[in-house]
């Protein structure tokens, strides 16, 4: 169990009545994971491989956000850090027809970051954890292929 979930359950311990609803909150909790891979290239490099994945996909991407670039454009540090934006209509869509709000997790987001070893990270939540997050059960198919192709473009932008 998370740290996260931890505390929910022990939130609602210690609020009574609100017990009835932990078990929800930590299944939540627990669906929030974060699949991550390392890659051998720098921050950059796997940042643009990766985005040449998406396209070779079929996908396009919406925005890259360089999140050190404006960090430092107000005088802050931070390593290496690039968020990727990018969707498919035909398999973002389905799942905001079922439910709407899956509009905030919607096009898919990948980050590439340097951690504080130096090592060039790759991560993403799971297609089934957005669908979790808004109650989405009726497409699983839709969801087994984003997270077939997430999976594929993760590991092609960090494949040596």
């Amino acid at each position: 169990m998370t740290h996260f979930a931890r505390s929910i359950v022990l939130s609602a311990l210690l609020a009574g009545p609100l017990v009835l609803t932990a078990p929800a909150a930590v299944h939540a909790a627990e669906a929030e994971t974060l699949v991550t891979r390392e890659s051998p290239h720098d921050v950059p490099a796997t940042a643009q491989r990766l985005q040449a994945a998406v396209a070779a996909r079929g996908a396009k991407v919406v925005a890259t956000v360089d999140h050190a670039a404006a960090a430092k454009a107000e005088g802050l540090s931070l390593r290496p850090t690039v968020l990727v934006i990018f969707g498919n209509p035909k398999l973002g869509t389905p799942l905001m027809q079922s439910e709407q709000t899956a509009g905030l997790d919607l096009p898919l987001r990948v980050l590439v970051w340097e951690d504080a070893a130096g090592t060039t990270r790759i991560g993403y939540v799971p297609p089934a954890a957005i669908a979790a997050r808004h109650g989405i059960a009726d497409r699983g198919e839709v969801v087994e292929k984003m997270t077939s192709a997430l999976a594929a473009m993760a590991k092609e932008a960090a494949a040596p």
